[in-house]
C-alpha cells in the first residue's frame, strides 16, 4: 500500500463516536481547517487562502479514495478560488495597517453576485439532479457549493456581503449536515455561524471611514 493510500484510508477511519455520531478523521481535520480559514478571514489575515487550500486538500484526498467524484469536484474548484483570494489580497487596495481594504459592494455588484449565485445553483442542482451519484441531496448540497463559492469570491474582493452570503449557507447547511450524519461538520457550521455574525459586525465598522474596529476584535 502507497503512503498517499494510507493516509487516505486513515481520513476516512473514524476519529470518534459522540451523541451517537460518528466523526471522521477527514470530516474532523477539513473542518477545523475551515473554521480556522474564517478566523483568519475575520482578522484580514491573507493567511486565510492557504489554510482554506489545505482544508479543501484535506477533503479532496478522502473524497478521491472514497471515489466520490462530485465531492472532489466541489472541493478542486474551492481550492481553485483559494489561489485565486490569494492573489487578490496580495494585490488588491489595502488599508494604512497593510491589510486588506473592507467595503460594500456596488448595486450592481450585489445584483452580479446573486444573480451568477441564483444560476449557479439552477445549473450545479441540474447536475447533481441529472446525475445522481455526485450528491444525495441534490438542492440543499448544490446551494451551500456555490454559495460558499460566491462567499469566497467575494471575500476576495474585500466585500462586507462576504460575511452575509456565509450566513445564508448555514441556514442550510446546519441541518443539513446533521441531517447526513456529519455531526462535527454540523457542529462546526453553528461556529461558522457565530464567526459570520460577529465577522460582518467587524467588516462593518472597518468598511466606514475613520470607524473604530469593534471592540476586543483583533487589528
Amino acid at each position: 500500500m502507497s503512503l498517499w493510500q494510507s493516509v487516505g484510508d486513515g481520513l476516512r477511519d473514524e476519529a470518534f463516536t459522540v451523541l451517537g455520531q460518528h466523526v471522521i478523521w477527514s470530516d474532523m481535520i477539513g473542518n477545523l481547517f475551515g473554521l480556522g480559514a474564517l478566523a483568519l478571514g475575520w482578522r484580514r489575515s491573507v493567511w486565510t487562502w492557504p489554510v482554506q487550500f489545505v482544508a479543501g486538500a484535506v477533503l479532496v484526498t478522502a473524497y478521491a479514495f472514497a471515489q466520490l467524484s462530485g465531492g472532489l469536484g466541489k472541493q478542486l474548484l474551492v481550492m481553485a478560488v483559494a489561489a485565486w483570494g490569494w492573489r487578490q489580497w496580495h494585490t488588491g487596495r489595502q488599508d494604512r495597517g497593510g491589510q486588506i481594504a473592507v467595503r460594500f459592494a456596488s448595486w450592481r455588484e450585489r445584483a452580479a453576485l446573486v444573480g451568477a449565485t441564483a444560476a449557479g445553483t439552477l445549473a450545479v442542482g441540474g447536475l447533481f439532479t441529472a446525475v445522481p451519484e455526485l450528491s444525495w441531496n441534490p438542492w440543499p448540497d448544490a446551494y451551500i457549493f456555490v454559495g460558499t463559492l460566491a462567499a469566497m469570491v467575494a471575500q476576495a474582493r474585500g466585500l462586507v456581503e462576504f460575511w452575509f452570503a456565509w450566513l445564508l449557507v448555514d441556514l442550510v447547511g446546519v441541518p443539513l449536515a446533521f441531517s447526513s450524519g456529519l455531526a462535527f461538520s454540523g457542529l462546526v457550521y453553528v461556529i461558522y455561524l457565530a464567526l459570520a455574525l460577529w465577522g460582518a459586525r467587524d467588516w462593518w465598522l472597518r468598511s466606514r471611514t475613520g470607524a473604530p474596529a469593534l471592540e476586543g476584535a483583533p487589528a
